[in-house]
């Protein structure tokens, strides 16, 4: 079975955007706000919805990230996810979070490699450094 989702990682300030989740295994991880592309949505309307919902901010798209693909299984079902990325700006703090996040945390950038413990993304970390330090030495 293949899921496509879209996401976001949200940088303001030199700090990102991080939700706390419950995930499918029943562990407790910090990541970054992401979901499922509805039918009749583009893949940046999907990744601004999910940060949205997930997070209370609505957000600005800056760039595309790239993809991530993983594989998992779930209820004897085997799933490969590929999920597209964008680097994001918060625009305006519009509610709270939705169910499925137990909170969300404001984190330095340079400090965010503790808090995350998927592979998949301290990969993206690593995008947001090289693009991050690419537009300080620009200035």
């Amino acid at each position: 079975m293949n899921e496509f989702s879209a996401g976001g990682v949200i940088v303001k300030d030199k700090k990102l955007l991080i939700v706390k989740v419950k995930n499918l295994s029943g562990k407790i991880a910090w990541t970054f706000p992401k979901g499922h592309i509805e039918k009749s949505e583009t893949i940046e309307n999907a990744a601004l919805r999910e940060v949205s919902e997930e997070t209370g901010y609505n957000c600005e798209i800056i760039k595309p990230l790239g993809k991530t693909q993983y594989n998992f299984r779930h209820k004897n079902k085997f799933i490969s996810k590929k999920v597209v990325w964008f680097l994001m700006s918060p625009l305006k703090k519009i509610g709270i979070h939705d169910h499925e996040i137990l909170t969300t945390r404001w984190v330095k950038i340079n400090e965010a490699k503790r808090y995350l413990k998927y592979p998949l993304d301290k990969k993206l970390l690593e995008k947001v450094f090289q693009f991050h330090n690419f537009t300080i030495l620009k200035k």
